[in-house]
């Protein structure tokens, strides 16, 4: 049987997810910031006494002086009034959300795609907070988007570390242990999420001509987004926009499994054990393990993808930390 890595790593990434989420969101309430607009300050009340001392001012000037007088000082701005009202853009909701999707949503190396990273390392260049209409990915884009993401540097260390687990815990049994059988946990982690990246990402949705992009939710409490983000498993967008069955993810997680199971994973063999010389390993290349491959790797992307849908607001609560706040007194909110 493969080994359980992959879950492990992920079942570990979603604990931190869920751990790092807002409480108030896990209660069912958004913990989007509420954007009140600023109005300009009313213009302070002339003074009288200011207003009076200029006109007797005035009155003891000369006539050629009275007739091109200067003008009169503005008036000192009321306490709670701000002194550059005039020079700072008046800010609205709609400017500071803006504003706001900018930063953490870049555009990315693609059109139509992001430059975000989970946990500030692992790509996640497919997912996106706006949730309007964009033009649809080409062939080209889509193939290039994966494999920016598939062969991004941070992957690298990362397959090595699911090898690691996987060498710990004997996945792949019949490569059994040493040097050598590491370099081929790492060859076959490597070629699982390569083989499954490009069918579930490019493959099946240049051929379907689905969108394989995630469009977080962003709305509502954390019961209503969790059922929106799995429910992206098996509906997704049409490259027109429309709602669709996803088959890219279901079909393609099937041939990927097809793929890794009856190429190059370990056929039946023998091994040399101190307590058994000659300990029969049988095949994984099954229809059961690739069923259960299937299913495993559908279970991981559905777990990926709740991650992607709360990671906005872990990301938030990270970058802009509220200050600290007297004993007793509660911390307001941070965006």
């Amino acid at each position: 049987m493969r080994s359980s890595t992959p879950v492990v790593s992920s079942a570990f990434f979603l604990a931190l997810t869920f751990a790092a989420v807002p409480s108030s969101l896990r209660a069912g309430q958004s913990d989007l910031a509420t954007i009140s607009a600023v109005t300009l300050p009313d213009a302070p009340a002339p003074n009288p006494e200011i207003a009076q001392a200029s006109g007797s001012q005035s009155a003891q000037q000369q006539p050629a002086q009275q007739q091109t007088p200067n003008p009169p000082a503005p008036a000192s701005p009321s306490p709670g009034s701000s002194s550059s009202t005039q020079a700072a853009p008046q800010s609205t909701p709609e400017n500071d959300k803006d504003k706001s999707t900018q930063k953490t949503g870049d555009q990315g190396k693609v059109a139509g795609t992001s430059n975000d990273r989970l946990f500030y390392t692992l790509p996640n260049f497919l997912t996106l907070q706006q949730t309007g209409k964009l033009p649809p990915l080409t062939v080209g884009q889509k193939f290039k988007v994966v494999a920016l993401g598939n062969f991004d540097r941070v992957q690298y260390p990362w397959w090595g570390l699911l090898a690691a687990i996987s060498q710990a815990d004997d996945g792949d049994p019949a490569y059994g242990q040493g040097w050598v059988a590491y370099a081929k946990r790492y060859g076959t982690t490597v070629g699982d999420s390569s083989v499954e990246n490009f069918m579930v990402g490019a493959v099946f949705p240049s051929i379907l001509h689905q969108d394989p992009r995630f469009y977080q939710s962003s709305r509502g409490g954390f019961v209503h987004r969790s059922g929106y983000a799995i429910s992206r498993i098996f509906v997704t967008r049409t490259d027109s926009g429309r709602p669709q069955f996803n088959y890219s993810e279901i079909f393609g997680a099937a041939v990927a499994a097809g793929i890794s199971t009856y190429t190059y994973h370990p056929r039946s063999t023998y091994l040399s054990t101190p307590g058994n010389p000659h300990l029969f390993i049988p095949s994984e290349r099954t229809l059961s393990n690739t069923i259960s491959t299937w299913g495993t790797q559908v279970g991981l992307d559905t777990i990926t993808i709740l991650i992607k849908e709360f990671w906005p607001d872990i990301h938030r609560k990270l970058s802009h930390k509220s200050p600290q706040s007297p004993a007793g007194s509660p911390v307001p909110s941070g965006d």
